[in-house]
């Protein structure tokens, strides 16, 4: 029923959708892991029907397995219609395996690219996924996940040294699954891309922690989080650079605006590189520092036209913030914890939209 819409206006709406949640929802540690998962598991929006399957794999894998654990988060992506036809796993049958979703599931998604998995893993793997594929027969739930049985390979397979026997059907894939998310290297490299995405750094303590926290509580993503985020290296380490959906959130946050999550707005994080949803490779968008030094002038722009009032279907209420202003210092508003020293003493001439595009535009906001 979607495919009635023109593939821009999929993305458009699936851009506003998310734009909205996590500008006006109450729960933002579960929208930032939304963003967080969301990217992940990446799906190009602009491949194939992507964009059409796209909505449901939001809602029903990522929204809602965002805080569960990570096995239940795994097995919800390899049902999902959405990555098996992104990752060409319905060209993938008995006889002619297509490795491709078999060797991101291992690399990206599962153990990371030193999680000591081989190439004939690799090709066994995508064995015990043969039959995975979308419905499309007439009459039935299209675009739905379905297990086509003569597409399978049912020979016996060898998977990270545990033997999976002959006979399994469609057992095999969710085999596959347990033996990958209660492996070691899958501790580890959730784990360690938890402590990057919220410290920052590549090596920390902090990676061994979480391995151990996964294994104890069968991954549980709450169970990670909570130590980490309460640590003194979340608290008052050096913060972490955010992305352009992370700077565009957090400015609309930092201002009350009110913001309808259209083209206005979208236009913008796509002139700082970062449209949603429209990422190509099954990496997501990086989350390097360097990648996003390029977005400076683009933000700044934005800044600019958010808080004089020239950004479309965006208001700032500029009464409500010259009111923080004589309340209270709007820079310790925005600013919270850094040392903005400089911005201070030069919005000490600037009217209260002056006040808030320094901010916006400062080398501390750019870190969270």
């Amino acid at each position: 029923e979607l495919r009635d819409l023109p593939e821009n206006e999929m993305l458009r709406e699936m851009s506003q959708a998310e734009i909205l949640r996590a500008v006006y929802s109450p729960w933002q540690l579960r929208e930032r892991m939304v963003d967080f998962w969301t990217n992940h598991f990446n799906i190009y929006a602009r491949k194939g029907l992507a964009s059409y399957r796209k909505p449901a794999d939001d809602l029903n894998v990522v929204r809602d397995h965002a805080l569960d654990t990570f096995p239940a988060l795994l097995k919800a992506s390899a049902h999902s219609p959405a990555m098996l036809a992104y990752l060409d796993n319905r060209q993938n049958v008995r006889g002619v395996a297509n490795e491709n979703y078999a060797r991101e599931l291992m690399e990206l998604h599962a153990l990371g690219v030193h999680g000591g998995y081989s190439q004939k893993d690799v090709q066994e793997v995508a064995r015990c996924f043969t039959g995975w594929t979308v419905e499309d027969r007439f009459l039935h739930h299209q675009g739905a996940y379905r297990y086509e049985p003569e597409l399978h390979d049912d020979g016996e397979k060898l998977v990270l040294g545990t033997t999976i026997p002959a006979g399994g059907g469609a057992q095999d894939g969710e085999r596959v699954l347990d033996i990958l998310s209660s492996h070691p290297s899958c501790a580890r490299f959730i784990g360690a891309k938890l402590v990057r995405h919220f410290l920052g750094v590549a090596e920390s303590p902090w990676t061994d922690r979480l391995a151990k926290i996964y294994t104890d509580t069968n991954g549980s993503i709450p169970a990670m989080l909570r130590p980490l985020l309460l640590s003194d290296e979340a608290l008052h380490g050096p913060g972490v650079a955010k992305r352009p959906f992370d700077f565009v959130i957090s400015a609309l946050r930092a201002l009350d605006a009110d913001t309808d999550g259209g083209p206005g707005v979208q236009r913008e994080l796509q002139a700082m590189g970062q449209p949603l949803f429209e990422w190509p490779m099954p990496d997501g968008y990086p989350d390097k520092t360097s990648a996003w030094t390029g977005s400076l002038l683009a933000r700044w722009n934005f800044a600019l036209r958010l808080s004089q009032g020239r950004l479309d279907n965006a208001s700032v209420d500029l009464p409500h913030l010259k009111a923080r202003l004589q309340k209270d210092d709007l820079t310790s508003l925005i600013l919270p914890g850094r040392p903005a020293g400089a911005v201070r003493k030069e919005a000490a001439s600037q009217d209260p939209a002056g006040i808030a595009a320094l901010c916006l535009c400062a080398p501390e906001f750019q870190w969270r």
